[in-house]
């Protein structure tokens, strides 16, 4: 480790200790040639979970733009606001475990998993997520999905309710 104030690249650590749980460790050094003490931090760096776009791009999975598109699907629904938060980390978790490997997901596999969640929650919501994320372009196809939905109730027992 190079000395702040005088270059030299010879030190010795004086004491290491584990931060931030486990996830740091920060070594007090001295350095040999002037003595000078000074503090290093040790972290894992990690690759960022990626989201692959539909025309291939890649971006860094971002939490907040999860929590938005899922906020705005419940948006004036019976839900409380906690539970937006609860949802969104649940589908990180997910999402997270399915591209474990490769640190990344597509869209269509992320889109799908939120879809599944709010079908779970709330048939509204989950209608109106569906209609962004599938880019319902009539209403043909906005009641098609409607009838998916009691379709899938009548075979659960649900019926298009919460």
């Amino acid at each position: 480790m190079r000395c702040p104030y005088c270059g030299s690249l010879e030190d010795k650590v004086l004491e290491s200790r584990t931060m931030m749980h486990g996830e740091s460790i920060r070594r007090r050094r001295e350095c040999l040639d002037c003595g000078y003490r000074f503090t290093s931090y040790e972290r894992i760096d990690e690759k960022p979970f990626m989201v692959v776009k539909r025309d291939g791009r890649r971006q860094p999975f971002d939490m907040v733009k999860l929590e938005k598109g899922i906020d705005r699907a419940l948006e004036k629904r019976p839900i409380p606001t906690a539970m937006v938060e609860q949802i969104s980390n649940d589908i990180e978790d997910q999402a997270i475990k399915i591209g474990k490997e490769a640190r990344e997901i597509s869209t269509a596999e992320l889109g799908e998993l939120v879809l599944e969640k709010l079908y779970s929650i709330d048939k509204v919501a989950y209608i109106r997520f569906a209609s962004v994320y599938r880019h319902f372009e009539n209403l043909d196809e906005f009641i098609t999905e409607v009838k998916n939905i009691d379709k899938r109730g009548a075979q659960t027992g649900t019926r298009g309710e919460k």
